[in-house]
C-alpha cells in the first residue's frame, strides 16, 4: 500500500472545468488525476507546466502546484524547473500546435538532452482554441479555416519525430481509454529521463471524429494493437491477427491461421531493446495504429548529468569555501 493515501479527488481542484461537453480532455484530466493518486508521492512534489492551447489549461484543473507559460515554452520552463529541483515529479501538458510549431524546437533538444520530464501531448490534429487552423498533425488535404481548399502540408508524426530525435520513452493512447493510459502515466513516472506520452485526443468542435477510423466502436479491435513487453503483437476482435516482419525486414499484417503462420510467428514486442529501428516502425504504422509503450530504454538524464559534473568540479575544485576564492590569485597585506 502507498504510503501516501490519495484518490483521484485529491488531485481535482475547485476551479470549473471549462472545456467543452465531450472533449477528450476530460478523460485525459481523469486519467492522470487517477495515476497521480496511485503514485507513492507527496501532492506538494508535483509541478504541472503547459503552454498554450486548450490542453494547457490543465494546471487550472489540477490541486498541485503549475505553472501555465507561453506559447510553445512549457517545454523550456519545465527543463528549468527539473535541473533546478530534481526531486520533483515535472508533467508538461502541451498540444500538437504548441509542442511542434512554435515549441518544436524546443521540444526536439529536451528530447535530445534526455531532460526527466513528462511530456503529455493531446493531439486533435488542429489548432482548437483560436477556433479551427490546421496544425502540424493535420491530415494531407484537410480543409479548415486556413486551408479551406485542403493544406497541402505532409503531417507530422509524433512519435516518428520523437523517436528520430532520441527519445528514451515513447507511448501512444486514446483519450477515452482511461485506464490504459493510466498504465502508461504510470510508467512514465517510474521512467528515468524524457517521456513522451501522444494521446489522440478528439476535438468535438472544430475537428469531430479526427481519430474515428481507430476508435469507431464496431472496427476498434481490428484497428488498434496495444503493446505490452514481452507479449506478442496480437490484435483484432478475434485476437487471430498479428505483425511479423518480411523479407525486406518491414511490419506486415498477418492471419494466425492462414498461409501456415501460426501464433509463434508473431513478433514478441521488446520496448527496452536499444536499437530504435524497430520501434520507428511501430510509432509509423497506419494500420494497426499501435498503442502502449512503444519504447523505454535506459540513458543517463540531463538533470542527472548536471549534477555529477556539478559534485566532480567540487571535489577536484581547490577552492572549498569563500576564503579560499578571496585569497586565491595575487593578494597584498595592507598594514
Amino acid at each position: 500500500m502507498a504510503e501516501n493515501q490519495y484518490t483521484f479527488k485529491d488531485f481535482k481542484s475547485d476551479a470549473e472545468v471549462r472545456w467543452c461537453p465531450g472533449c477528450g480532455d476530460i478523460a485525459i484530466l481523469k486519467s492522470v488525476q487517477t495515476a497521480f493518486a496511485k503514485m507513492d508521492i507527496p501532492k506538494e512534489n508535483f509541478a504541472v507546466i503547459s503552454g498554450i492551447g486548450c490542453s494547457s489549461r490543465f494546471p487550472y484543473y489540477m490541486n498541485t502546484y503549475g505553472f501555465h507559460t507561453i506559447h510553445g515554452r512549457a517545454g523550456a520552463i519545465a527543463s528549468g524547473v527539473k535541473t533546478a529541483n530534481p526531486e520533483l515529479s515535472v508533467w508538461q501538458i502541451t498540444g500538437d500546435g504548441d509542442a511542434l510549431a512554435i515549441g518544436g524546437n524546443h521540444f526536439i533538444h529536451e528530447i535530445r538532452r534526455n531532460i526527466d520530464v513528462n511530456v503529455l501531448l493531446f493531439n486533435n490534429e488542429i489548432y482548437g482554441l483560436t477556433k479551427g487552423q490546421y496544425s502540424p498533425t493535420s491530415k494531407y488535404g484537410q480543409k479548415t479555416k486556413t486551408s479551406p481548399f485542403g493544406t497541402v502540408e505532409h503531417p507530422f508524426n509524433p512519435g516518428e519525430l520523437a523517436i528520430g530525435a532520441g527519445a528514451t520513452f515513447f507511448a501512444r493512447g486514446i483519450d477515452v481509454n482511461v485506464n490504459d493510459n493510466v498504465d502508461i502515466i504510470m510508467e512514465m513516472e517510474k521512467h528515468k529521463g524524457i517521456t513522451i506520452f501522444e494521446i489522440l485526443q478528439n476535438c468535438v468542435i472544430f475537428n469531430n471524429g479526427a481519430h474515428s477510423y481507430y476508435t469507431d466502436r464496431e472496427t476498434k479491435q481490428d484497428r488498434q494493437l496495444y503493446l505490452k513487453h514481452g507479449e506478442k503483437m496480437i490484435f483484432g476482435k478475434e485476437r487471430d491477427k498479428g505483425l511479423v516482419l518480411d523479407e525486406n525486414y518491414r511490419l506486415k499484417v498477418v492471419t494466425i491461421g492462414e498461409d501456415g503462420i501460426t501464433e509463434d510467428d508473431i513478433l514478441v514486442h521488446d520496448a527496452q531493446i536499444e536499437s530504435p529501428i524497430l520501434h520507428y516502425e511501430l510509432a509509423e504504422l497506419k494500420y494497426p495504429i499501435v498503442l502502449g509503450v512503444i519504447r523505454s530504454v535506459s540513458k543517463i538524464s540531463y538533470h542527472e548529468a548536471v549534477h555529477e559534473q556539478i559534485e566532480e568540479v567540487k571535489r577536484n575544485s581547490k577552492i572549498k569555501k569563500m576564503n579560499d576564492l578571496l585569497l586565491s590569485g595575487n593578494t597584498w597585506e595592507v598594514e
